[in-house]
């Protein structure tokens, strides 16, 4: 398994990201910092030994793939954000005015995703990825690419949580000997000019 990695990159800023509102299947576009974000990432990201590009079906993933030079090869439903049902569009300050201590990771709520969920489709694109003789790039969403993280070194889909992954941010998934490890996460974001 040690020849096969990840990349995964999270798409640029939009406006509902920028105010922190939960972003999982509305079709949200780039805005103008999310695109300078994307476009920022080109010459930036590690490419050697590529062997696939998939992205979101989303078009704030597929419009970041391609400011940041990627080709996609696929469009992979596995990686659409979270579908996160009733709190589309909401922040967690919003929803906690009414339900205190709620939480993406770990309320259950009927008619949303849970995190688990999300842990069964990122499952198979890691079994795909670790099929490749090479690296495997995947844009796609803040959450389903931390919870791809977390999933990648046998943790529990919640343990996501502690990994934030900003808009336009970036990290390698890949393998000291036969262990699974983090290589790289969230670097700085290389600066963009307005």
């Amino acid at each position: 398994m040690s020849g096969s990695r990840i990349l995964v990159v999270r798409h640029g800023d939009t406006d509902w990201a920028a105010e922190r509102r939960h972003t999982g299947r509305t079709d949200v576009p780039l805005n103008a910092d999310g695109e300078r974000r994307a476009a920022a990432l080109r010459g930036q990201l590690p490419l050697d030994d590529v062997a696939a590009v998939w992205s979101s079906p989303l078009g704030r993933a597929r419009r970041t793939a391609e400011l940041a030079g990627l080709v996609v090869d696929e469009v992979v439903d596995d990686l659409v954000e979270w579908d996160y049902g009733w709190a589309e569009g909401l922040t967690t300050a919003e929803i906690r005015e009414d339900r205190p201590g709620w939480t993406v990771w770990d309320t259950p709520d009927p008619g949303r995703e849970t995190a688990d969920e999300v842990g069964v489709r990122v499952d198979r694109v890691i079994a795909r990825a670790q099929g490749l003789d090479g690296t495997a790039v995947a844009v796609a969403h803040a959450h389903l690419l931390r919870i791809l993280a977390a999933r990648w070194l046998g943790l529990p889909a919640t343990a996501g949580r502690h990994l934030t992954l900003d808009p336009g941010g970036w990290g390698v998934l890949g393998w000291e000997r036969e262990t699974p490890v983090v290589e790289r996460w969230n670097p700085p974001a290389a600066p963009t000019t307005s």
